[in-house]
């Protein structure tokens, strides 16, 4: 197996990188990728600097959802805007990227998750979306094998799948060909600023003079940003992915209850996680951003598990600087690829699940486990914005594991941002000043 993407994993694009663009754009993730591929369709001269590998970290290891159902209402158009794109661009590469429309059912296991799913319906409808409520023997028939029986679940035929670590540097391909600059490797120290604005950045290995700058760093965002004197409450989570060897296909979407989420790869296998868990390293910025955090707290206050510290160089780690000179190496060199070693005990448990959940697969054999790292936001949904206090700097970051989906409609809107275009989508929830305008975070009617 190929996935996911590691630091060993040989660069495609090695660069050397222009000393000069129109725009440059920080992260090689599903966003930042798809962000300079239509700043590239606009016309713009755009580098996209990724300091390891193309897709390495979240974007490569997250479950190959794209998915509508259940999302924030104010995310739907542009996931709905994201399907199109992610049709179209999947017939525009030699790759088979394992774009399959095979539905998403979330399973319910009570009374009360069958009408919190059924309330979230009002959003589909308000979109014209084919999402429905299943009965019990309605879930049993479209996913065989069940081991017990649920109150329903929630439906959406429209949602589809792919394979991370293939479609997204199967997008970067696109982006090179229609004319972005990547380069791997490349680290970049921070921002170039002249009178207040953007002039461009620093990286490992220069300067490069560039108006107008992207950041799409995923989990290295805050602290990127901390560095200038922004503050973004971003928090970053662990998550476990198991994978098994082939078996059986008895649905191919994807679907989840309380314990296993489970997706049938292009492979053969299930890839299996659990929804709603996550493990959170508490560093500096924990304690900063905590009082932002409090609703999502109260809310689900055992959806996270909380370690002590984190590992030596992880954007949070309390010895990680947050402060450095542009002469200096930085973090971003120092971890190239956020590697966080994956929690044994909960993938040897979701094996054990998944088995018990569907006994009539026989054995569930293990093939591979790896773990990433999810950038999160108190009301679970990102930053979209460009920076009132840093002219020429936009911001996208913060997807809180929802971004893989979303992507090609985040980059089109973020190349929007930049070029001045139409956006064509209310922008309001996604703004940087929530976080320091007085606004309570509120958690939107997601499932």
């Amino acid at each position: 197996m190929s996935f996911p993407t590691f630091m060993d994993t040989p660069a495609q694009w090695p660069g050397p990188a222009p000393q000069e663009a129109d725009v440059v754009v920080i992260g090689g993730g599903v966003i930042g990728v798809c962000t300079a591929l239509f700043l590239a369709r606009a016309g713009q001269r755009v580098v996209l600097l990724e300091k390891g590998r193309i897709a390495a970290e979240q974007s490569s290891r997250n479950w190959g959802w794209i998915r509508v159902q259940g999302r924030d209402p104010d995310e739907i158009p542009i996931v709905l805007e994201a399907a199109d794109h992610w049709r179209a661009l999947a017939q525009q590469t030699n790759v088979d990227i394992g774009l399959r429309q095979e539905g998403v059912t979330y399973l319910a296991e009570s009374e009360k998750d069958y009408a919190k799913y059924e309330a979230w319906l009002e959003h589909a409808r308000a979109h014209g979306l084919d999402s429905k409520m299943l009965s019990s023997a309605e879930t049993a028939k479209l996913i065989p094998n069940l081991s017990r029986r649920y109150a329903g679940a929630i439906y959406t035929a429209q949602d589809m799948r792919a394979e991370p670590w293939v479609a997204v540097p199967a997008l970067a391909g696109i982006a090179v060909r229609e004319g972005a600059t990547l380069v791997e490797n490349c680290a970049v120290r921070g921002l170039d600023i002249e009178g207040g604005a953007v002039a461009g950045v620093i990286t490992e290995t220069g300067r490069i003079k560039a108006p107008q700058v992207v950041l799409a760093g995923g989990a290295w965002s805050s602290l990127f940003l901390q560095r200038h004197g922004v503050f973004v409450p971003q928090l970053s989570v662990r998550a476990t992915v198991v994978a098994t060897q082939p078996m059986d296909a008895v649905y191919e979407g994807g679907a989840t209850d309380s314990k296993v989420a489970f997706r049938h790869r292009a492979d053969g296998g299930y890839s299996l996680a659990q929804g709603g868990f996550s493990e959170l390293f508490v560093g500096p910025q924990a304690f900063r951003s905590l009082r932002h955090y409090a609703t999502q707290l109260r809310a689900d206050p055992f959806g996270v598990r909380l370690l002590p510290r984190a590992p030596a160089g992880y954007p949070d780690a309390w010895g990680t600087p947050r402060r450095w000179a542009d002469d200096d190496v930085s973090p971003f060199e120092k971890m190239r690829v956020l590697n966080p070693t994956p929690n044994r005990r909960k993938a040897a448990k979701l094996l054990r699940q998944f088995a018990a959940m569907m006994p009539g697969l026989g054995e569930v054999r293990h093939a591979r486990t790896w773990a990433g790292m999810i950038d999160t936001m108190p009301d679970i949904v990102p930053v979209v914005d460009r920076v009132a206090s840093i002219p020429g700097l936009t911001v996208g970051t913060g997807m809180s594991g929802h971004g893989f989906g979303i992507g090609p409609g985040m980059g089109r809107v973020l190349a929007a941002l930049v070029t001045g275009d139409k956006v064509g989508h209310d922008l309001h929830r996604f703004r940087l000043s929530r976080f320091s305008d007085g606004s309570a975070m509120t958690l939107g009617p997601g499932i």
